[in-house]
């Protein structure tokens, strides 16, 4: 391929990234639905089941008890995955706050994933290996310091795993714990959550 047919081709990406994001901006998604663009697509995520909510709550709580001042957490926030030119809606994500605050009122634009401190997803039947897989390696290369996997329907029995140190599109460091047993998240959280009270 020449140079040429390579800038003509990067050029195209980008004409359809900008279309999808305004497409994915004026959408009417019904209550409770997510809309995400991955792989050239927008694709309508349905409502969490009541247990898959349930935990998102305790992962907030105990998070709410060692966020410093100048982060907040949000579970409908749109994040773009710049490498990947992929936006999805985590079910819990850690970021500064003034890149919310300071959003543009009248917009509706996601924040840059690399600016996320932590990103949490709670996996349901139909898109656990999204998130075991594809959503794994798209944050790892966004550099997104930590990714929590809360994997109720793991081969071993529901399991909490945590993904630090990300580097050439993979997490170097995890540790995971099942389900009845705390797990720990590095600094700038420093803190324990507990995991008896996750539905399983």
């Amino acid at each position: 391929m020449t140079a040429a047919m390579v800038e003509n081709h990067q050029s195209l990406e980008h004409r359809s990234w900008d279309y999808l994001l305004e497409t994915w901006r004026g959408l009417d998604v019904p209550e409770g639905w997510r809309a995400e663009i991955d792989e050239g697509q927008i694709v309508l995520v349905p409502p969490p089941h009541a247990h898959h909510n349930a935990i998102a709550a305790k992962v907030h709580r105990g998070l709410l008890k060692c966020l410093p001042d100048d982060l907040e957490i949000y579970q409908t926030l749109g994040i773009h995955i710049a490498p990947l030119d992929r936006l999805y809606v985590p079910d819990v994500v850690v970021v500064p706050s003034r890149l919310v605050d300071e959003a543009d009122p009248d917009g509706n634009d996601p924040v840059d994933a690399s600016e996320a401190l932590l990103v949490a997803e709670i996996t349901s039947k139909s898109n656990a290996r999204d998130d075991r897989t594809k959503k794994y390696r798209a944050y790892a290369r966004a550099f997104v310091p930590v990714y929590l996997l809360i994997d109720r329907f793991d081969t071993r029995g529901p399991t909490v795993t945590v993904f630090t140190e990300p580097g050439d599109g993979t997490y170097k460091h995890s540790e995971s714990v099942p389900f009845g047993k705390p797990f720990t998240l590095p600094e700038p959280f420093g803190t324990t959550i507990p995991t008896e009270d996750f539905p399983a």
